[in-house]
């Protein structure tokens, strides 16, 4: 089973920018489609972004799209999430995830079965 650990979070200025990173282990991470989701407080988990296991095909939601950019260095094991023009209704905690549909695009948690501990992005008015 794959374990994943996110880092890059922190405290940002609204139009700011930061880079989430998501580094995996204990498997062969281009056997893996992957995903970005985040949850703020009281809120549901929700789906920001995926991408598929050799990183050609990439998928977002509308609430990031075009802010938001998702790759990923397989020979590194590693998969970003750049994000701009960052507002305060991005603050959450950004969590990676792994499937075994390696080549789908799932916005479903359901379809996820490895996720990190989550790195908190909190963006300031």
């Amino acid at each position: 089973q794959v374990q994943l650990v996110e880092s890059g979070g922190g405290l940002v200025q609204a139009g700011g920018s930061l880079r989430l990173s998501c580094a995996a282990s204990g498997s062969t991470f281009s056997n893996y489609g992957m995903g970005w989701f985040r949850q703020a407080p009281g809120k549901e988990r929700d789906f920001v972004s995926a991408i598929n296991g050799n990183g050609d095909l990439k998928s977002y939601s509308p609430a990031v799209k075009g802010r938001a950019t998702v790759s990923r260095d397989n020979a590194k094991n590693v998969m970003y999430l750049q994000m701009n023009d960052l507002d305060p209704e991005d603050t959450a905690i950004y969590f990676c995830a792994a499937t075994e549909q390696r080549w789908g695009l799932s916005a479903r948690l359901s379809d996820y079965g490895a996720w990190g501990q989550g790195t908190q992005v909190t963006v300031s008015s």
